[in-house]
């Protein structure tokens, strides 16, 4: 890990497009200080990549448990990754 940072990559399933996940995931990624990116997968999930402190990192992780208002979250599961490749802010990937 660089500087001490904790990375994810996180898959996000359930009714997770059209409901402004990824807008929502880049705004509470920056709310937390976070860098990294976030895209829509074509089977219809979000994955993600999540650089930060731990504790912003875990909280991160809770939040996209919950997603914004109109997503129903039916599972997300992260696995620990390298930081090396961190971007210097959190993206919305196309």
């Amino acid at each position: 890990m660089k500087d001490g940072l904790e990375a994810k990559h996180v898959r996000v399933t359930g009714r997770v497009q059209g409901v402004n996940f990824r807008a929502w995931t880049r705004a509470e990624a920056e709310r937390l200080g976070l860098t990294g990116w976030v895209r829509n997968e074509p089977d219809g999930a979000v994955t993600a990549f999540i650089v930060g402190p731990g504790a912003a990192v875990e909280t991160m992780l809770e939040r996209l448990g919950e997603g914004p208002p109109a997503a129903r979250v039916a599972g997300v599961s992260a696995e620990a990754t390298d930081s090396e490749e961190a971007p210097d802010r959190f993206a919305i990937v196309y």
